[in-house]
């Protein structure tokens, strides 16, 4: 018989419970880009309209691993946020401004 998940989640530890939280909030900032328009609540269509493309160069350029800058700024304007680029290093994060638009 299934259990709900209330019921799991009130026999977990408290360790257990910060834990799987802290792993909620790291899967909210990565994820790959099908996962960030579903979060959106977007569907591959509506996107493709917003971007004046089909839905099928949608699905395309969730799956690639290389794309233009300006492609990736426009897919993620179309779901209402703003790019940014930032370098990591061992000292600090530096925010690119060459690409900013």
């Amino acid at each position: 018989m299934a259990k709900k998940f209330a019921e799991l989640q009130a026999r977990m530890t408290p360790q257990a419970r910060a834990e799987a939280e802290q792993l909620l909030e790291q899967h909210l900032k990565e994820m790959p880009l099908h996962e960030l328009r579903k979060a959106q609540q977007l569907s591959q269509e509506s996107l493709a309209k917003i971007l004046n493309i089909n839905q099928a160069a949608v699905s395309k350029m969730e799956r690639r691993t290389d794309m233009y800058i300006s492609t990736l700024r426009d897919y993620i304007r179309a779901m209402g946020g703003e790019l940014e680029i930032i370098a990591t290093f061992p000292d600090g994060q530096v925010k690119i401004e060459n690409f900013a638009c």
